[in-house]
Parts: structure tokens; sequence; C-alpha cells
């Protein structure tokens, strides 16, 4: 078995879990036959891109109006003209919806993506930071999958990575004696670069290390093992997204 080490800005980590996203047997059916819905996120903006583009229509698609809020540095500006869920029913793009549109509709055959701000990695549960007191997309994403048995994905990088249970966080900032943004557990698949390696090749991935400065801030640093051809399929899509710029609303 070999071994091969490479380093993923947060960036280039997005879009190789895209990549593995668009090649999933049940994502791919969903498009053509029942209804995938990307909700807004700097995360999920690489896999609407990457589904749109199966559709043949990414047309007026663009990250930099694809997301609800942003964590940013002080003083930094992030007026966008929101442009929507990307919400595609039978590959097509219905575009200007949303989640709070299309959740009533939604069925045990249709496909959710919603990305996180914390995953534990070694129980593959995730959860996401809650600004609205009225919970935000996820009251009617929950709606869906509790009520009527839609599949959750979530896509989230190992920059996200946290070491306490998913619970117990939720515990801790849901008290009533905290102050600030409250914490949501994910009922969802969690998808990372880890599952993204496994997908796209084969080979079994391990997160090693992180950190960067002057742009590289955030990276992870993964090994894989595997064969000659599942590690040649991954040093081809590592090398695909490598080039992946940093988020910019410029």
């Amino acid at each position: 078995m070999k071994k091969i080490q490479f380093c993923l800005t947060p960036s280039a980590g997005k879009r190789l879990i895209a990549k593995a996203i668009a090649l999933l047997p049940d994502v791919t059916d969903a498009l053509k036959e029942h209804t995938v819905v990307v909700i807004a996120g700097t995360t999920n903006a690489p896999v609407a891109y990457e589904l749109l583009n199966i559709i043949g229509d990414t047309e007026g698609f663009s990250a930099k109006n694809f997301f609800r809020g942003l964590t940013v540095p002080e003083h930094t500006s992030t007026r966008s003209e929101f442009i929507g869920d990307v919400v595609i029913e039978k590959g097509k793009w219905l575009r200007g919806k949303t989640i709070f549109d299309i959740a009533d509709n939604l069925s045990s055959d249709d496909i959710i993506f919603k990305g996180g701000n914390a995953v534990n990695i070694a129980d593959k549960e995730a959860g996401v930071l809650i600004g609205n007191p009225k919970v935000g997309t996820a009251f009617p994403i929950l709606s869906a999958v509790y009520g009527r048995r839609s599949k959750l994905y979530v896509p989230i990088g190992c920059e996200k990575t946290v070491s306490d249970k998913i619970s117990d966080i939720a515990s801790l900032v849901n008290d009533r004696e905290s102050e600030g943004l409250r914490f949501l557990p994910l009922p969802g698949e969690v998808i990372t670069e880890l599952d993204a390696i496994r997908i796209i090749s084969g080979a079994r991935g391990h997160l090693i290390g992180g950190g960067g400065v002057l742009g590289a801030e955030g990276c992870s640093y993964f090994t894989a093992e595997g064969n000659d051809n599942e590690l040649d399929a991954l040093l081809d899509a590592v090398k695909e997204v490598k080039g992946e710029p940093r988020y910019s609303l410029d």
C-alpha cells in the first residue's frame, strides 16, 4: 500500500468536496428525476456550481452572491445581491427559489445540501451556528428531513474540526445562561475532504496537520494510502483543485 501527502487550502478543499459530491449516484439520479436543494453558503457554492454544470446551466450563478451570512474580519463589507438557494427540479434550475419555497414539497427522493460550522470527524457529525431566533434555513430543512425523510448532506471542510462531541457543544452553547449564537446539530451525512478522497479515488485519507500564512491560513495536510490507480486518480483531482482562488467578493 503506497502513501502520498498533499496540502489543500480551504477553497481547494471545498472544490474537492464538490467534485466528489457530483459523483454520488443518488445525487446524479436526483438531479434527473427529483429535487436537489443547495442551501446558499461558501462551502456549498462549489457544490452548486458542479451540480449546475451537470445539468448544463451555470449561467448567472456566482459564488459572490451565494451566501446569507459570512464570518469576515472587522470593518469588511459583505453587501451582495442574494440570488437564492440553488433549487434543481428534474434537471431544471428554478432561479430565485429558496428552501422556504420548496421545503413543503420535498419527499424521501429529494436531497438537501447544508453547510456547517463544526465537524467532529471521528463521530462523523456536524453542527451549525444559529443567529436567527427562528432558526433560519434549519427550520424548513428539519421539517423536510424529519417530516418527509428527505436526504441531508453536510459538506464541510476539515478546517472546521472540533474535538468535543457535537451534542456536548450544543448543550454548552444553548444553555440558558449562554449568550451569543446558538448551535444546532445537523442530522445529515457529513462529507469532508477525507470522504471526498474515498469517493473520488477509493484511497483512504488521513488528516495529519494544518496551518499556513500569506493566504494559506486554514490549510489542511493529508496523507492518503491506496494502490497505484487510486493514488493516480486522487493526484489528478488534487492537481485540478490546487489553483482554486481564495473566496472574494470583488
